[in-house]
């Protein structure tokens, strides 16, 4: 018998489940045969994405890291390489794939995950017999290792700027860009402008099941469209799956402000407590990066889920809270106080 889940879950936004309304929509969908192009709902959503991030065309795929791999397959030919930020995603927590699939090389630019437009500068290479080209600049907004920090818009221009002068394609993973939207009172369509090509989630902050959705130019996303089926990710009747994304365009994307609130709210709670760190002032959006005094996350995570709460482990000095639409506002007080239970718990059996 499975055990009873724990009443706050803080690991992810990803662990979000449908609403009674996003199952309503899902369940009375019109479909059709996607692979042929025939599902209605699902070109509404991909029409519904471009615009929103003034696109020429989009295409729903599976994941997001589909959607990071095949834009960056698009942009590159084995051998060439494509510069990133620190601990980004679709370099980090995407299993090589850069390398194994596109067999394209990255260099890390220096940076909390945000980089400068000198920093591009200064990485690319031109494309000469001894040096694998530079092709493409990819940018994550909001950045999630970095905490969920927004970047400058200003910053932004300046990189896709220097990028495109020099050649190179410029790639957005906007998992969360809804959440850099709101963050910066701004519109997903600013912030994609100079990207040739942006991925979004549908299921993180938005609470769709599953999917994520590549846009850009009318050519660069027909390439996308072929690498989605070689890479397995063409979908028969995917009007129930796309369904639930412009469910959460309509009613989840409106109110993830609140999602920020209570990110807010737990990082004051927790600001000055015995054995962690919370630095106010990096938390942009929903993501809460906890640092520990000790070398304990293991041991507090534990003890934070026997006091109901779960948390996700960076390393064994970070832990990280995301809010979500799952967890109430009413939640954040016992959060921080499970939290700080478990904190002191933990350094009480590292003392011995």
């Amino acid at each position: 018998m499975a055990s009873e889940a724990p009443a706050i879950d803080l690991r992810s936004d990803t662990v979000t489940r449908p609403t009674a309304g996003m199952r309503r929509a899902m369940a009375e969908a019109e479909v059709g045969d996607d692979v042929y192009g025939e599902d209605p709902t699902v070109r509404a959503l991909q029409e519904r994405v471009a615009d929103l991030l003034g696109t020429e065309a989009a295409l729903l795929v599976p994941s997001g890291t589909m959607a990071n791999q095949i834009a960056l397959r698009a942009h590159t030919r084995p051998g060439d390489e494509v510069l990133i930020g620190k601990d980004a995603h679709c370099w980090l927590f995407e299993s090589g794939a850069l390398a194994a699939l596109a067999g394209a090389q990255t260099q890390v630019l220096p940076g909390d995950g945000r980089f400068t437009a000198a920093a591009v500068r200064a990485g690319f290479k031109p494309d000469d017999p001894y040096l694998a080209p530079t092709r493409v600049v990819a940018v994550e907004n909001t950045h999630n290792m970095g905490g969920g920090v927004c970047w400058d818009p200003a910053a932004l221009a300046e990189v896709t700027t220097t990028a495109h002068a020099l050649g190179m394609a410029t790639h957005l993973d906007g998992a969360r860009l809804w959440n850099a939207a709101v963050a910066g009172a701004t519109t997903e369509r600013a912030l994609a402008r100079g990207f040739d090509s942006i991925s979004v989630c549908l299921s993180k902050g938005l609470g769709a099941p599953i999917g994520s959705v590549v846009a850009g130019g009318r050519d660069l996303v027909q390439r996308c469209h072929r690498f989605r089926k070689m890479y397995g990710g063409g979908m028969r009747q995917a009007g129930v799956i796309a369904a639930a994304g412009l469910y959460a365009l309509d009613h989840h994307r409106p109110r993830l402000g609140e999602d920020h609130a209570k990110a807010r709210d737990l990082a004051t709670r927790l600001h000055g407590a015995p054995g962690l760190r919370v630095d106010l002032a990096a938390v942009d959006t929903n993501v809460v990066m906890i640092d520990l005094d000790q070398p304990i996350a293991g041991a507090v995570v534990a003890a934070a889920r026997r006091h109901g709460l779960r948390l996700g482990t960076i390393h064994e000095r970070r832990l990280r809270a995301v809010t979500h639409l799952d967890v109430d506002a009413a939640q954040m007080a016992p959060a921080a106080t499970a939290l700080a239970r478990a904190v002191a718990e933990a350094s009480a059996g590292a003392a011995g």
